[in-house]
Formats: structure tokens, sequence, C-alpha cells
């Protein structure tokens, strides 16, 4: 054999591998600072959230609807990457994250209910709350485009932020990128027969008393008979009647009907956003969500998020930009396709076209909102009847695009939940266990070495020389994979590398005892080098796959710190034998070219070698 070529291959592994962790994967800082692995938060601290779930009449929600929501939302933690958060039910309504490190942006969207509603837009108007409740009296002709120019407050929009909804570019939808809507529309926009109120709840009901009583039975009574957004451009005081409107909270505003929220022109973006979650998830009945700055009157919504059967991030070939794509359910596709053809074609005196010439100025179509729990993602006009795979695009990245087509494809929580405290773990008791942790692999490898050094002599050095260059693999694979697919290590991931040394010690024993076999045997130690290993490596392998296997399936049945440890043991074995095939073999071969390999005292084999030596004075 050429054992100068494989450690070639060893010299050009570590290359590559160093010149990752120094230049690839987002490596920033110091060449010190690019050597930091990610640590987990038993190491470093990080933060803990608290979701409370919020039931209609403060019920408690059932068991099995919590655990499914606690198992969506580990499904979306995990797919940020290996990053072994811990995600616990405490009591009857409470889910606590942990994250490590500084984490606030990842656990910010974690509870989002993931609830997708596609509605038609039969209603569009601008915020005039602002105008409605501070009308001008030096010139009354300048509200008519103030409210329009001048939003109260724009709608958050997932990430993008004017995204359209498509399909092939035949059946392409448009949206995105208008102006947005003005306070008095050009046409006011009627309200369908189809929006008679819902039946509601006694608790619903009891709530809209209390609201009533501190409206006052004047504004409200006026409120329900408005079928249409009141026009402030001919009176800027007309708002003025409905001022207590303006006071109501988000909590508050939740409660009153669909037409009230739309047509009162003193209820503004800032109370819509402020409702809880879930405000807007009913598909049996209208819904009002702000978009673009303005508030739209949405329908009752025919297709839902279990209507998609797949979601995946892609990046548009044409534009350069990412994109969702979605792809039906067999029901799905052919609700879609209804709600499509409805929008295509209706009317020019249809609610719905009234709405989009709100939006959009001069159209041809109506307009179909994507709207993703209390946010309308986009509102595109509908170019013809999709049927095939439609797009969600706009301003997305890739982490963006990818963070929603997980929402989508691990389903919608069955659960709503509110943010609760979040805290910061601290990291005094983490330091001591990593250094803890450090010391026992000091002194495990240490062990092993004394051991190595004092019964094999020479071959010991090959053992201290490949738990060094195994454990430099494992260091860069650590921060490597830290950095790109989020690996954190934690105490258990330690654990793991540490019971790996006497993995790669196992496979030493296996060679070494199998040298003597074959020196004892009559063959000479240059001779007996590649003979053992041809028989050792078989046992190795067969050794170090079952340890391979078994960390694959107690990563696949664990969660946690124990998934953690499987990930470390079966990465270190892995480049354990890396190291047997690349160094431990091409090692050993040269050895046996030295005259220090033939030198019992020096070699290591001890009296296997003296026994089979043939020169009397060495016997």
């Amino acid at each position: 054999m050429h054992p100068g070529r494989q450690l070639a291959v060893l010299g050009a592994l570590f290359v590559v591998l160093y010149l990752l962790v120094f230049f690839a994967g987002g490596a920033s800082g110091s060449f010190t600072d690019r050597l930091h692995p990610k640590l987990g938060l038993d190491l470093v601290g990080g933060t803990q959230a608290t979701y409370i779930a919020s039931v209609e009449g403060n019920q408690v929600p059932p068991k099995a609807n919590m655990e499914q929501a606690r198992d969506i939302i580990e499904e979306r933690v995990n797919a940020l990457g290996v990053s072994e958060a811990e995600v616990v039910i405490q009591g009857d309504r409470n889910i606590v994250v942990s994250l490590a490190g500084k984490a606030d942006d990842q656990l910010k969207d974690l509870s989002q209910a993931a609830q997708m509603r596609f509605r038609m837009v039969v209603g569009a108007t601008g915020d005039a709350s602002a105008v409605a409740l501070n009308p001008p009296t030096a010139q009354p002709s300048a509200p008519a485009s103030a409210p329009g120019s001048a939003p109260a407050s724009a709608p958050a929009s997932g990430g993008a932020s004017a995204p359209a909804v498509g399909s092939s570019p035949s059946t392409g939808g448009q949206g995105g990128g208008a102006p947005a809507p003005s306070a008095t529309p050009s046409a006011p926009a009627p309200t369908p027969s189809a929006a008679a109120d819902a039946p509601v709840s006694a608790d619903t009901q009891q709530q809209r008393d209390a609201v009533e009583k501190k409206i006052g039975a004047a504004a409200w009574s006026a409120a329900e008979k408005l079928t249409a957004p009141v026009d402030l451009s001919a009176d800027p005081k007309a708002g003025l009647p409905f001022a207590n409107f303006g006071k109501l909270s988000g909590d508050e505003v939740n409660v009153l009907t669909p037409q009230m929220q739309f047509n009162v022109p003193t209820i503004g973006c800032r109370q819509l956003e402020d409702r809880p979650n879930g405000a807007i998830d009913a598909v049996g009945s209208q819904a009002v969500a702000c978009y673009q700055g303005g508030k739209v009157l949405l329908d009752k919504a025919p297709v839902v998020g279990e209507d998609i059967s797949k979601a995946s991030p892609q990046l548009d070939q044409q534009t350069g930009q990412w994109v969702v794509s979605l792809d039906f359910t067999s029901a799905g596709s052919a609700k879609w396709a209804a709600l499509t053809r409805q929008a295509f074609e209706a009317t020019s005196s249809a609610p719905c076209f009234v709405a989009a010439q709100s939006l959009y100025g001069q159209v041809d179509h109506c307009a179909v909102a994507v709207v993703l729990d209390k946010n309308v993602i986009s509102a595109p006009q509908i170019q013809g009847v999709l049927t095939g795979t439609s797009q969600i695009t706009g301003q997305f990245n890739s982490g963006s695009a990818r963070q929603l087509a997980d929402q989508l494809n691990f389903g919608a929580l069955p659960v709503t939940f509110s943010s609760g405290p979040a805290q910061t773990v601290s990291a005094t008791l983490g330091i001591q266990q990593l250094q803890a942790g450090l010391l026992a692999a000091a002194i495990g490898m240490g062990l092993v070495a004394i051991y190595a050094f004092f019964y094999y002599r020479l071959l010991g050095s090959v053992i201290f020389l490949s738990l060094i260059l195994s454990g430099l693999l494992t260091f860069g694979a650590l921060v490597f994979l830290g950095r790109t697919m989020g690996f954190t290590l934690t105490l258990a991931g330690i654990a793991g590398f540490i019971v790996s040394l006497g993995v790669a010690a196992d496979s030493f024993v296996i060679y070494f005892e199998r040298l003597k076999d074959e020196i004892h045997e009559g063959r000479s130690p240059r001779s007996a080098v590649p003979r053992a290993w041809a028989r050792a490596r078989r046992t190795i392998i067969s050794a170090n796959t079952i340890t391979i296997l078994a960390a694959v399936v107690l990563y696949i049945v664990s969660v946690g710190a124990v998934q953690g440890f499987a990930f470390a043991l079966g990465l270190s074995t892995v480049l354990d034998l890396v190291v047997v095939f690349l160094f431990r073999h091409p090692i050993m071969t040269m050895f046996a070219r030295t005259k220090a390999f033939l030198s019992p005292r020096v070699s290591g084999l001890g009296r296997v070698l003296r026994n089979a030596t043939t020169d009397p004075k060495e016997a």
C-alpha cells in the first residue's frame, strides 16, 4: 500500500473542514470567535418563554389538544436545526419553550396559530380613525385625502410587505404593491346578504352588552344601522357620534360584528391588530382585517389551511425571489378552483369588484385575500381559474419562506396561545457543568493515553495521535454544524463524546491484539501488519456500525438531551472510522518499516516479538 496517499487525503479533509469553519456558514468575528461551538441551554444559559392557551369562556383546553400543540411547536423549533430545545407542558394551559442563547427572534413566532384562510375581499376602506376623532376645522375640504395618505398604522405581513398569490404563468395572480386604499372608496361597498350575523354564544352576547353600555345606546344603535363605511369626505365631523368606539380595546372590538368593525370610522387598524389571537379564524362568518394601511372586509373562508397538502419554499427562477409553493389536496383543489372562478367571473356590480377597485384602481376581476392568523399576507386579483399549484409570493427571504412553509406543513395549532412571561436562564451553573464535563473528558483521554503508553509503548503513540486527530475532526464538525444546521452542544453531547473514547479504544485493542496473534503464528512484524489489518478491519467496522445504528435508533425514538447524546455518539464514531482508515492503518504501515518497531522494548509487542525473533541476543 501507499500510506502517504491516505495521509494526504486526511490532511486535505482537515484543510477543507477548517476552511469551512473559518470562512463558510456565516462565519464572522475574529478567528477565535469562529472556533466557538454553539452551546446549549444547560451550558450557557438562554431564554425561556411561556405560552398560555386561551379558550373561549376561559375553559381548560383538552389534554389531547395541548399534546398536539406541543408536538407542533417542537416541530417548528426543530425545523430551525438540531437545537435541542426543551418544549414541555406545564399545568393545564401552559407550554414552556427553552432555547439556548439569545433566542427572542426564534421564540416570538413559535406560538402563531398558523391558521391559513382564503377569503374574498368584499369591502375596502381607509383607516380613517385619526380623522374621525380629530376632524379639521379650518379647512373642511382637506380630510378627503388625509386618511388614505397617512394611515394610522400598517398591518404586519408575515415577512413580506406586499406579497401576492399566483399559479402557473398563464393563470397567475397579481396584487402586492398597490397603493393603500383611500378613506373614501370609489363606490361604497355594500354589505352582502351573506353577511348576516352568525349565532353568538351567551358569553359573547354578554360581552357585547357590556360594550354597548360603555359606548352608549345612541352610538350603538347608529353603528348597527350602518350598511357602508361613513363617508368623511362630505362631512368630516360625521365620525364624532362614534367617538367612544375609538376608546375600545382590542378585546372589546373583537366582540363587535364584522360590519361594525368595518363601517364605524373611529375603529382603526391599531385596535384591529390588538384583537386576541384567533380573532378571525371562524370560517363560517365574515371578518375584518387591515391591509396596506386600510381596512378590508373579508367574506367567509371556503378554502383553509387543511386543504393544502404540501407547502415548500422555492426560489423563483424568473424573478429571483423566494416564494412559497402550495399544493392542494384533491378536495382542496376543487374548493380553490371554485373560489377563483367566483372571483374571476364576478360582474362589475359585485361587492368584491367594487372592493378591488378601492384597493387597486382600475381592475378586471375580484381579489382573494390570503390570511394567516390575523394578517392579510396578500390580496391579489384573480386572473383566471386556478386549478394547479399556486404560490404565495412577496419580499420573502429563505428564512421567512421556510418558516411559513413549515407552519403550513406541520399544521395549525389546535389551541390559540397568548405570550406569557419570558425569562433569561443564568449560565453560572452551566459554566461549572461545562468545566466539569471538559475535565472529565480530559481525565478520560489522559487515562486512555497512560494505559496505551504503558501497555503498547510505541504503539501507544498511534493511539494518542489518533485520539487527537479524532478530537480535532469532531471539534471542527461541531463548530460547522452548530453554525449551519443549529447543532447545540449540551452536557449530554459531551457525555456522548466521552463514551466515544471507549469505542475508539476498542478498535485499537482489536487491531493490536490481532497483530500479536499474527506474529505469534510465526510471521514477521512487517508482514503481520497488513495481514492483521485485513483480519481486524471487518471486526472494527462491524463494532462501529453497531454503535452507529444504536445511536441512530436512539436519536429517532428520543427527544431533547437524549437525542443530543445519540447525535454526538454517532458523529464521533463515524469520524473515528475516518481516522482508522486514513491514519491508523497507514501510520502502522510506516512504523513497520522502522527499526524501533522490531525492538520488543520499544514497539510494545514485548514477549510475542521476542518469541518470534531468530536473533539469540534479542531472544
